[in-house]
């Protein structure tokens, strides 16, 4: 009974890690702060050697900044949920030790 549940369930489980690893690299996409910093140092020389205006520099530069603060909000909500789940393991260890 339980090979045919497997044999029907394949494509799902197939599907689902698929849609996982999707979700992963999104994410790892999204959380990387090296992509932007390199994005606000273009825009620095841009402005400098005068390919960009101040106006077109200031909204490029408050969307480049938005998205770092959402990174870090982001990463504030998301990880620091699974450090302190991580401290409350130590805590827990420690206690049975003694």
């Amino acid at each position: 009974m339980f090979l045919i549940d497997d044999i029907l369930l394949s494509p799902a489980k197939g599907l689902f890690y698929i849609f996982k690893q999707i979700h992963k690299a999104a994410e790892e996409e999204f959380l990387n702060e090296e992509n932007v910093s390199a994005e606000l140092s273009e825009l620095y020389m841009m402005l400098e050697t005068g390919k960009i205006t101040e106006e077109e520099f200031n909204n490029k530069e408050s969307e480049l900044l938005n998205r770092l603060e959402q990174i870090e909000e982001y990463k504030k909500k998301h990880f620091a949920v699974v450090k302190g789940s991580e401290a409350d393991e130590d805590r827990e260890n420690e206690d049975a030790e003694k």
